[in-house]
C-alpha cells in the first residue's frame, strides 16, 4: 500500500484529470501516516511483543484499505481517498520494526544480516506486485480495482502472521542481544546517549532513501508517460529490476556476514548509487536508450543498504530500545520520502526528468563520508 499508490498516477492524470504534483501528493499519503505513528508502535513493541501487535496494526489495515476501495469504487474526491490513505498508512506502521525485531530476535549475529536481507526482500517484492497488478487493473477496471490490490495483500499478511508469527525469547525473557562484532548490547541503556552512532546511521539512510523514493514512484510514469511504454510492459520491467534488488538485498546481507561489518558495505553502496543515479540523470538527459538498463542498474544499488541499517540498529540498540530505534529509523526515512516525492514531482513537471534524477544522485554522495564506523553497544 505504501509504495502501491505511485503505480496508479498514470491513471489518476488520465482519468481523474489531476496534475502529477496532486497525484504525488496522494501517493505520499501513506508515507505520512507511517512517519506519524511509527514511533508509538515502536514503543508498544518494546512492551507488548511483536505479535500481538502486527495483530493489531494489520487488523486496523485492512479495515482501512476496505475503505479506500469502498471510497474510490462510489467516486469519492480525491481528497477523501488521500485521508483514508494517510489513516491506512499510520495503521501499518508497525510491520517494519516488528519484522526487523523477529529477525534480530531468532538469527544469531552470524546470521542476521543474511536473514535481514531476505526479510528486506519483502518490500522490493511487494513494489513488484504492485507493477505487474495495479497498473493494469486500474487501466481496465479502474482506480478502485487498483485500490483492491492492496486490501487482498492486507488480508494475506494478517492471516500468515495469525498462523506463523511467534514472538522471539528477546521480546519475551529480556536477554541481550550480540552485534556482528561479537559484543552484547544492554538491556535498558539508552542506545542514544554516549556517542553518535545511531544519529549518524539514521542520516545516512535518510540520504539514502531519497533516490530509492525517487525512482520507486517516478520510473513507471517516466517509462509510460515520457518514454511511450504501455503499462503492462512498464509493469514488467519494473516487476523484474524489484525481484533483482530483492535478491541484491540478500546478498549485501550475506556480504556484511561475512565481512562482520555492517557500515562498510553501506558506504561502497552510498558510492555506487550516487554514480548510477547520476549516470542516469545524464543518459535521459541525452535521451539515450542506454537510459532503461543504467535506470535498471541504479534501482538495485538503491536499495542495497537498508537491511544492513535496519540489522545494525537493532543490534546496538538491544531488545529493549530496537522498536524505537527501527521506528526512528523508518519515520526518518518515510519523512524523507513524503517530502521528496511531491518536491520532485513538481521539477519533473516544471523542468523535466533529467533533473529529478541529478537531484537524487545528490544524496547517496553527500551519505557516503557520513557512514560511521562499526560500533558495539558497549564502545
Amino acid at each position: 500500500m505504501v509504495s502501491g499508490v505511485a503505480f496508479l498516477i498514470p491513471e489518476l492524470q488520465r482519468g481523474g484529470h489531476i496534475s502529477l504534483a496532486h497525484a504525488s501528493l496522494l501517493a505520499s499519503a501513506p508515507m505520512v501516516g507511517l512517519m506519524l505513528t511509527t514511533v508509538a508502535w515502536g514503543w508498544a513493541l518494546d512492551r507488548r511483543g511483536e505479535r500481538r501487535i502486527l495483530l493489531i496494526s494489520l487488523g486496523a489495515t485492512v479495515v482501512c484499505t476496505a475503505a479506500i476501495v469502498a471510497a474510490a469504487a462510489t467516486g469519492q474526491d480525491f481528497g477523501v481517498i488521500g485521508a483514508l490513505l494517510l489513516v491506512a498508512g499510520a495503521a501499518a506502521a508497525s510491520t517494519n520494526g516488528a519484522s526487523g525485531r523477529i529477525v534480530v530476535g531468532w538469527f544469531p549475529p552470524e546470521q542476521r544480516g543474511t536473514a535481514m536481507g531476505v526479510r528486506q526482500m519483502a518490500q522490493p517484492l511487494g513494489v513488484g506486485v504492485c507493477a505487474m497488478t495495479v497498473p493494469s487493473a486500474s487501466q481496465h477496471f479502474g482506480v478502485a480495482s487498483g485500490f483492491a490490490v492492496f486490501l487482498i495483500v492486507a488480508v494475506l499478511a494478517l492471516i500468515a502472521t495469525a498462523v506463523a508469527i511467534v514472538d522471539p525469547p528477546t521480546a519475551e525473557s529480556g536477554v541481550s542481544t550480540q552485534t556482528s562484532s561479537g559484543a552484547t548490547s544492554p538491556v535498558s541503556r539508552n542506545p542514544y546517549r554516549g556517542n553518535r552512532f545511531l544519529v549518524r546511521v539514521h542520516a545516512v539512510s535518510v540520504l539514502l532513501v531519497i533516490p530509492q523514493m525517487i525512482l520507486w514512484t517516478f520510473v513507471p510514469v517516466w517509462l509510460i508517460v515520457d518514454r511511450g511504454w504501455s503499462a503492462p510492459a512498464a509493469g514488467a520491467l519494473v516487476t523484474v529490476t524489484q525481484v533483482v534488488g530483492a535478491l541484491g538485498r540478500i546478498a549485501a546481507g550475506r556480504w556484511s556476514d561475512v565481512w562482520r561489518s555492517r557500515m562498510k558495505p553501506i558506504r561502497v553502496i552510498a558510492v555506487a548509487a550516487g554514480l548510477t543515479t547520476g549516470l542516469l540523470a545524464l543518459t535521459d538527459l541525452i535521451d539515450s536508450p542506454v537510459a532503461i538498463a543504467v535506470m535498471v542498474v541504479a534501482s538495485v544499488v538503491t536499495v542495497a543498504d537498508n537491511g544492513l541499517a535496519f540489522t545494525a540498529i537493532a543490534e546496538y540498540a538491544g531488545p529493549s530500545w530496537s522498536g524505537r530505534g527501527l521506528a526512528i529509523q523508518n519515520t526518518a526515512q518515510y519523512l524523507a520520502g513524503s517530502a521528496a516525492v511531491p518536491i520532485i514531482g513538481a521539477t519533473i513537471s516544471a523542468v523535466g526528468y533529467p533533473a529529478a534524477f541529478a537531484i537524487a544522485a545528490i544524496a547517496p554522495v553527500v551519505a557516503a563520508p557520513l557512514v560511521p564506523r562499526d560500533r558495539s553497544a558497549s564502545d
